[in-house]
């Protein structure tokens, strides 16, 4: 693997992260919540992130996080 760590959903609860291209002027956000699946044995697919500045929550697949196009780690 070259540099980065693939993402495991189980520790991105309360990770931060910053939207390549902030949408509806919000930039900032932060994993609220997993979304467990029906199946305890099913692998989670989605998470709900929460925007900092005016705490509006919407629900993406994990995996999106890994396209640096769309999101970077951390607050930048």
């Amino acid at each position: 693997m070259c540099g980065m760590n693939p993402l495991n959903p189980k520790k991105l609860l309360l990770s931060k992260w910053t939207a390549a291209t902030p949408v509806a002027q919000q930039k900032h956000f932060l994993v609220s919540k997993l979304i467990r699946p029906e199946q305890p044995t099913d692998t989670i697919e989605f998470v709900e992130i929460e925007a900092v500045f005016s705490k509006a929550t919407q629900i993406i697949p994990w995996r999106d996080l890994q396209n640096a196009s769309i999101w970077r780690q951390g607050w930048v």
